[in-house]
């Protein structure tokens, strides 16, 4: 009874000590693809990385990770010719490969989100056009409200925002008002395509959402890699 109690003892003491070795290094990962995701992608602070599954040391010898989750603000990237910062982005990396002497971590698949402001929206836009929230009924049908400042009048319209290609966002005037020769000028202004660059490699713009501080992009996409 004593071998058993002991056995037991040392059992519990080792499973401890290898938990928290395991945590360990989880938290020590986390850090360094946090830190790799920041300097490649120029952000001011690190991102939220969280690896998923337990034990990890198991996962890293099989060198691959069941999940990674990781969110940031501050991304950069490119709609139509202007720069853009997006906000929330927060992405779900699944089937996570270590590469490289484990320097390298790429998804074979991943879903995420990010939000791209309207006056964001706005600058990437034509002079003289206005983006800005719908309200609810027509956010629900993909809708933002256009201001537009042309020659013979200041006009309130909607546009419906649509995706293109996985890479672009399209705008198409709805509703426009009946004024002598106004049609061509607000369509000119109004109607056109803005193609996001500089997403993480691999991942692709699916659909959008309206909500009253922006524009929501839903992405998906394989071969993920944030850091690269």
């Amino acid at each position: 009874m004593r071998a058993l109690r002991v056995l037991l003892i040392l059992t519990v003491l080792l499973g401890g000590l290898f938990v928290g070795a395991d945590r360990l290094a989880v938290g020590l990962a986390e850090d360094k693809i946090a830190e790799r995701i920041r300097s490649s992608r120029g952000l001011e602070q690190n991102p939220s990385v969280q690896i998923n599954g337990f034990p990890f040391l198991t996962q890293v010898v099989g060198k691959e990770l069941d999940s990674v989750d990781a969110s940031m603000d501050g991304l950069t990237v490119r709609v139509g010719d202007r720069s853009v910062e997006v906000t929330e982005v927060d992405v779900k990396l699944r089937d996570v490969r270590l590469e490289n002497n484990l320097s390298t971590a790429v998804a074979g698949r991943a879903t995420g989100t990010a939000r791209i402001g309207y006056a964001d929206l706005t600058a990437a836009g034509t002079e003289g056009v206005t983006a800005a929230y719908a309200g609810p009924e027509r956010a629900a049908e993909n809708q933002v409200r256009i201001d537009v400042d042309i020659p013979v009048a200041q006009v309130t319209l909607y546009s419906a925002a649509s995706v293109r290609g996985g890479d672009t966002i399209a705008l198409r005037a709805e509703n426009i008002p009946e004024i002598p020769v106004a049609e061509n000028l607000i369509r000119g202004r109004v109607d056109h395509e803005l193609k996001i660059t500089g997403l993480p490699e691999g991942l692709r713009l699916e659909k959008l959402t309206m909500a009253e501080d922006g524009v929501t992009l839903h992405l998906s996409g394989s071969e993920v890699n944030l850091a690269g």
